[in-house]
């Protein structure tokens, strides 16, 4: 080599500057816009979660719908169990209505037997009678209403007629002309009677009596 020759300088090339913490290298740049698109496109067409939710959302409403409809049901049920007790229990308890009716009468002319008198044996037979009636009566639980002296009732008493009377309250039962009967806690037959009213004022009496107690207090009149 000769001296004072001179070495050909090489061109230094600027340094790669360090990526930014978190940036990817440069080599590793980003998807193009193709790729990304490609991939999105992938997830739409096929997203196997989003297809079960779908699913199991369905499969809940039809699940709520079966127990809404089960829940009718057994409410409707319940109710018709609940009717044909109740119409039951009233058949049982008031089944007789019609032959009870019926012996009504037979009490009304055991009543006025007994009330007409006459020989000792048949008054004593139609007694035997009306007890064993009332026996009867008593294990079908239908029970006379017992109205006279009692205040009126429309709901068991039925008026045939008013009394003008000082000796009862106004509104009272003083008369019955035919018993009532009830069947446990229902009117078979309302009771027939007499109502006491408040005797009428004689008015002309009394303007005679002031008259005639004015006169009194001042002859000169």
């Amino acid at each position: 080599m000769v001296d004072g020759e001179r070495k050909p300088e090489t061109e230094e090339l600027p340094e790669a500057e360090p990526a930014a913490e978190g940036e990817a290298p440069a080599d590793e740049a980003a998807p193009g816009p193709e790729a990304v698109d490609g991939e999105e496109a992938g997830e739409e067409a096929f997203d196997p979660l989003a297809e079960q939710a779908a699913r199991i959302a369905e499969l809940e409403a039809e699940a709520q719908t079966l127990r809404d409809e089960r829940l009718r049901a057994l409410a409707e049920v319940e109710n018709m169990r609940r009717r044909s007790e109740r119409e039951r229990r009233e058949a049982s308890r008031y089944g007789a209505t019609a032959l009870a009716r019926d012996l009504l009468g037979v009490a009304d002319n055991l009543r006025r037997a007994l009330a007409s008198g006459g020989s000792d044996g048949l008054l004593e037979g139609v007694e035997m009678v009306e007890r064993e009636l009332g026996a009867a009566f008593a294990r079908h639980h239908i029970a006379r209403i017992e109205a006279e002296g009692e205040r009126f009732d429309h709901n068991r008493h039925q008026a045939m007629f008013e009394m003008e009377t000082a000796d009862a309250e106004p509104g009272t039962v003083v008369q019955v002309v035919q018993d009532g009967y009830l069947l446990h806690d229902r009117l078979l037959r309302p009771a027939m009677v007499g109502v006491a009213k408040a005797p009428a004022v004689d008015e002309e009496g009394e303007d005679g009596d002031g008259a005639t107690e004015a006169g009194a207090a001042n002859p000169e009149i």
